[in-house]
């Protein structure tokens, strides 16, 4: 259906009578005159129409439809090769090859196991939860090598999923159709509604941070090979060998076991705590529905009404979707089946939030890490993003790419709020919350590793801009990341955070093609934020500054420019040095504004 939906979608853009009656709304003086909210969504219509081909007239028009088309088909064969790799490579262990592995990890891969097919083995299947989770704690070097592999080269091994081909005529067709409208590269069509404007500031903010990154790669390389020796192992450190060198120097530097961390991380609780904060910071209530009575697409979703916690006002659905099944692809996203407007009769939201967990066994909670408790949260800033819209019109929703990362990144920072440590951080076992020297160890440990996490996310948005700001002529997608990589200086012992084949936010669509830098952008905005909730008298709970963020940056969607938006929050633009201090990193770049 992709390309006919496409074929459709251009009907409507380039209809030149519709595009006529929009410019003359656009242009009348009269439109001076609307609300604020009114005159930017003319704005933004106008502008989308232009943007997408309303201009072109001739063989020009009819070629850009065709390019749509075709690139909706290349879209969907991209994500279905993808998501056959994930489901075709699975690596089954028998009991003598989980050395290291956690017995919750254990129970969970022999479930999966016995659902494909193989009782009394362990299944590790092709998705990030279960990869980094091996990667972390399995003794067994040549298998992690194995799965490392694996996983990071989904859709990119030579054979039919293969996507290598499939990128390179993606990038062939954006550049032709962006050269319909005028412009130079994709990166530059992409960016002018983004906050960013133009690829030149993308790449400075980028860079700025890349030296900080890759220079702590190189410190925590160095302390991982001298434990690995201390230990008696002949090893060079490599990509295999990050995470499980890494669980060792934070277990010596910190004394912070990742599997003890675990044991207060219950999925049911991590929940109660999000709505917890929904309620003390946005003033919503979630109250459970009862099964069956709302429909839903698989029996393990559960749905929560939620209402404004004073008035008892209705505000929309929450659907929760938590655990990786068969056909489900991998990750975790949020999205809405409807939006909030008012313009015409008010319309509640019905929002969602998806992740890929691994079921706890019968009668047991589901356990889950420390990363993946921090991604529920990220996505439920998503969630709260859509509930608390107060946007009159539904295309306002959301924002642009490089902010839309804003709320959900900030959301993460009350995971480690004191109320939510108290209150839901509670051992599986015992009840008890978890004790005030671990709480410890995990700040403490806050900034740790950030030399691989920053630097896996940075190679992917600068292969991003890259990949939009070059020749495609001729362009060999695999020969270009390497080139490109090595002259950053990417250091080998790790990867990208999507490697090209499997490069789902920039080449299954194009809601994140040159936007894959949106992530640090709003991380920037996110630090600063942060700063503003931690130099209030309430912290992450105080009032005012909920309420300004509420107002400002939740509320609005994207009716305000989110520039305006921000310094209507903090008084000011969000500074880079916030987001250095953050990561540990402070020092070493300038604190220029954002």
């Amino acid at each position: 259906m992709a390309p006919a939906l496409a074929a459709h979608r251009s009907k409507i853009t380039q209809n030149a009578a519709l595009f006529a009656r929009i410019s003359a709304v656009h242009d009348a003086p009269s439109t001076a005159d609307l609300p604020a909210d009114a005159q930017r969504l003319v704005d933004l219509v106008h502008k989308s129409f232009a943007k997408n081909g309303a201009t072109l007239e001739g063989g020009a028009k009819t070629r850009y439809a065709a390019i749509q088309a075709r690139l909706a088909e290349l879209y969907t064969k991209f994500s279905n090769n993808v998501l056959a790799d994930e489901e075709g490579y699975v690596l089954f262990l028998d009991e003598g090859q989980l050395g290291g592995l956690p017995a919750d990890f254990v129970a969970a891969a022999g479930r999966a196991a016995e659902s494909l097919g193989q009782p009394g083995r362990y299944a590790i299947t092709n998705t990030r939860s279960s990869m980094d989770a091996f990667l972390t704690f399995s003794t067994e070097r040549g298998l992690r090598e194995k799965v490392w592999r694996t996983y990071y080269s989904r859709a990119g091994n030579g054979d039919a999923n293969d996507n290598h081909a499939v990128i390179a005529e993606i990038l062939r067709l954006r550049d032709e159709r962006v050269e319909l409208l005028g412009f130079d590269n994709y990166a530059a069509w992409q960016l002018q509604d983004r906050m960013a404007q133009e690829p030149a500031r993308v790449r400075d903010l980028l860079e700025s941070v890349w030296k900080a990154s890759t220079a702590r790669v190189t410190e925590e390389v160095a302390d991982m090979q001298q434990l690995a020796e201390s230990e008696g192992a002949d090893l060079e450190i490599e990509p295999w060998d990050y995470r499980f060198y890494a669980e060792k120097v934070r277990r010596a530097r910190y004394a912070l076991d990742s599997g003890e961390v675990k044991q207060y991380l219950q999925l049911a609780k991590l929940r109660d705590a999000m709505f917890y904060v929904a309620g003390e910071v946005f003033g919503f209530r979630f109250t459970p529905v009862e099964a069956g009575s709302v429909p839903t697409f698989h029996q393990d979703v559960e749905v929560f009404e939620v209402t404004d916690r004073d008035s008892g006002a209705h505000v929309g659905l929450f659907y929760l979707d938590p655990f990786a099944r068969q056909g489900k692809r991998s990750g975790a996203w949020a999205t809405t089946y409807r939006s909030h407007t008012n313009f015409d009769g008010e319309e509640t939201v019905l929002a969602a939030n998806n992740s890929n967990f691994v079921a706890g066994s019968p009668g047991e909670p589901t356990l889950i890490s420390w990363d993946d408790a921090t991604t529920l949260f990220h996505e439920f800033g998503h969630g709260l993003h859509y509930l608390t819209s107060a946007c009159a019109y539904p295309s306002l929703n959301g924002g642009v790419r490089d902010f839309i990362e804003f709320q959900s990144q900030l959301l993460e920072r009350w995971l480690l709020s004191d109320r939510v440590i108290e209150k839901f951080l509670v051992h599986h076992e015992t009840g008890q919350p978890m004790p005030a020297e671990l709480v410890a160890k995990i700040r403490k440990a806050s900034t740790f590793n950030q030399g691989f996490s920053t630097t896996e996310c940075l190679a992917s948005a600068l292969m991003d801009l890259a990949f939009h700001t070059a020749d495609p002529e001729g362009l060999d997608p695999r020969a270009f990341e390497e080139a490109e990589l090595a002259r950053l200086g990417m250091p080998s012992e790790l990867v990208m955070r999507h490697r090209t084949p499997h490069f789902a936010h920039v080449f299954a669509g194009e809601g994140y093609a040159t936007g894959y830098y949106g992530y640090m952008w709003a991380d920037v905005l996110t630090a600063d934020a942060a700063e503003a909730f931690a130099e209030a008298e309430g912290g992450f709970f105080d009032a005012d500054v909920a309420r300004r963020l509420v107002t400002n940056l939740f509320a609005p969607g994207n009716s305000v420019d989110p520039t305006i938006a921000y310094r209507a929050f903090r008084g000011r633009d969000a500074r880079i040095d916030a987001l250095m201090r953050d990561r540990g990193f402070a020092g070493s770049a300038s604190g220029g504004t954002h």
